[in-house]
């Protein structure tokens, strides 16, 4: 049979997408196959094409019930003969549909990895002649990556029961050069075919954005772009989805949350309403992603980081799936990197697989910080050799924003690293570099070291950037650890002796300014980076002490100090006096309160299922 008439006669389509038709042919040679495709890059008929030509029946193993049901009825609707088996059919649905395979009248199958090894399931197939396993998500078998699923472990188990080992093909969207290793040692891949399309997707704008205010930024965009297209909105907790999905109703946006908490009907409500355009909006955890087949996403806001850049790549990878321009745009805040190490916590009981998760944060949060083109970062990441480092479809090669000469800055901080002996943090740095009275502080003596005070006109947020755009630019490594430390990397030499230039967007440095000028202008000033969740509930602490002591709210405290509080998590005496707006008096009469909310906050983060 000409895989070309077939490939029109059930697709519809003239021509194959690039690295399909090889691995289409190898298939119907009967070799093990490994494609890695982009979302979008049409994988789905990598395995479906084989599975009409091939004599018997293929088996597809998906991790999604709605991805399952997806291309079942696509296939069905193509006249080809497609059923599944999950764990959401009823009795006599199961039933119905396990006689209808044993009866031969399917030619694709598919199942979840949780049901492949039960005996129903294996008694079912018992009789049929099996001549394809298509492994989707096939990336979910690698404790390493960033979607483990336990249940991909028993796939080889499934594999070596049969007398007869049917062909095995495995796909995947997202995987680095050592998840790969990893998914063809598992799966016991026997010299697969493996083709790589790469990682570029054209159609894709890519941008990163630093806001104060999180919420009106994402107002004024779904204003201006895309009003009567869809999109969708990465959250890293459930309780931030319910919280945007609430504010975003209150102002007249068509919008539903998803997140693993709500019952599988409500989630299974909420996506069809989305797939058929009912919402406009939807705004959800990870939980909401994988095997989304929705064409027509016209955008993807990360509104929280989320915790590596393959999670970030397969979530913006959303956006565009019918090659149309799309946007994709991540909104950085340092208490994002906060809440992310604390998920981390809660997640991972293996030691080594904790470090490898804090190094793939730090490199997401590097592509936060450069000034260099973010499709090629996300590229290098998967190891693809860059060709220009111009895309023309990214925030950072269309800026035309000045730039100014930040040299001076950047060897400041390099000395302190050097003079504090490298053992400390970001937030230590930037204390001793600002010249700052904390008793920490001064009891290890930092206040001695020749770069105290040295950026005392700086405000916290600049001297933050210039690190982390250095930590992004190699010449700083910030360990990858829980405690990060800051150390020099032998790359900083080149800045000491003057044989490179430091240079950053001039609106950075614009933002200098004395502690005493933001006092006069606090008006005006931004705190960047606050926890807008824990803000909220130390507002409502306040209203509640001004409601008891019939004072106006701001008599407690500012906006600006509960957000700097929002911003830093001050849990002692200390840290909290380091914040603008708390003296002693306020830390007498209202400290002992503020703390315990911020430090209930940071067990609920810890500990909340995400």
């Amino acid at each position: 049979m000409n895989i070309h008439k077939q490939l029109k006669t059930y697709f519809g389509y003239d021509n194959f997408r690039v690295g399909q038709e090889k691995l289409i042919t190898g298939i119907l040679e009967g070799k093990d196959v490994l494609g890695i495709m982009p979302t979008g890059g049409g994988k789905s008929i990598c395995y479906q094409l084989p599975a009409i030509m091939m004599e018997g029946v293929t088996i597809v193993i998906s991790p999604l019930i709605s991805l399952m049901k997806d291309q079942v009825d696509t296939l069905n609707e193509m006249g080809i003969k497609a059923t599944c088996i999950n764990s959401t059919l009823e009795q006599e649905v199961l039933m119905e549909r396990i006689n209808e395979i044993k009866t031969n009248q399917y030619k694709l199958i598919y199942v979840a990895p949780e049901r492949l090894n039960t005996n129903v399931f294996k008694d079912t197939i018992r009789q049929l002649k099996i001549s394809l396993i298509a492994i989707d998500e096939a990336h979910c078998i690698s404790q390493w990556g960033h979607d483990f699923r336990p249940s991909y472990v028993e796939i080889p188990k499934f594999i070596n029961n049969f007398n007869k080992r049917p062909v095995v093909a495995a796909f995947t969207a997202t995987a680095t050069k050592e998840i790969v290793l990893e998914i063809k040692k598992l799966i016991g891949l026997q010299n697969p075919l493996e083709l790589t399309t790469g990682f570029d997707r054209s159609n894709l704008f890519y941008q990163v954005v630093k806001v104060g205010n999180k919420f009106n930024y994402l107002i004024n965009y779904l204003n201006s772009n895309f009003q009567t297209e869809t999109g969708i909105i990465y959250c890293a907790t459930r309780k931030t989805v319910e919280s945007l999905v609430n504010k975003l109703r209150e102002k007249g946006f068509s919008v539903g949350g998803y997140h693993g908490g709500m019952d599988t009907e409500e989630r299974e409500k909420i996506q069809e309403d989305f797939m058929f355009n009912r919402l406009r909006i939807i705004v959800a955890t990870n939980a909401f992603g994988m095997g989304i087949d929705k064409p027509d996403v016209r955008f993807v806001i990360h509104y929280n980081m989320p915790k590596n850049m393959e999670a970030y790549y397969q979530e913006a990878g959303r956006g565009g799936r019918d090659g149309e321009k799309s946007q994709c745009i991540l909104m950085y805040s340092p208490s994002d990197v906060i809440k992310q190490k604390l998920i981390m916590e809660n997640e991972y009981s293996v030691p080594e697989r904790e470090v490898l998760q804090y190094k793939n944060l730090q490199y997401l949060v590097d592509f936060c910080h450069t000034n260099d083109c973010l499709r090629n970062k996300i590229l290098t990441y998967f190891g693809e050799t860059i060709i220009t480092d111009y895309c023309g479809n990214c925030s950072n090669c269309l800026d035309q924003a000045e730039m100014v000469d930040i040299t001076v800055e950047a060897e400041k901080v390099l000395s302190c690293i050097y003079r504090v002996n490298q053992k400390y943090g970001v937030n230590i740095v930037i204390q001793v570099l600002r010249g700052s009275k904390n008793k920490k502080l001064l009891e290890l003596g930092l206040d001695k070291v020749s770069t105290y005070n040295i950026m005392k006109d700086y405000n916290e947020q600049v001297i933050r950037e210039i690190i982390m755009t250095l930590v992004a630019r190699g010449y700083v490594h910030n360990t990858t650890d829980k405690f990060p430390v800051l150390k020099l990397t032998s790359k900083c030499r080149e800045v000491f002796k003057g044989e490179v230039k430091v240079f950053h967007k001039k609106e950075l440095m614009e933002a200098t300014t004395s502690k005493k000028e933001v006092e006069r202008k606090s008006s005006k000033s931004v705190v960047e980076g606050f926890n807008e969740d824990l803000f909220t509930q130390l507002k409502e602490l306040r209203y509640s002490i001004a409601k008891e002591k019939k004072l106006p709210p701001y008599m407690i405290f500012h906006d600006k100090t509960l957000k700097e509080m929002a911003s830093s998590f001050p849990q002692c005496k200390d840290s909290f006096l380091e914040i603008d707006g708390v003296g002693i008096k306020k830390f007498d009469n209202y400290g002992e309160l503020f703390i315990k909310v911020i430090q209930d906050y940071y067990t609920t983060q810890k500990n909340s299922d995400c």
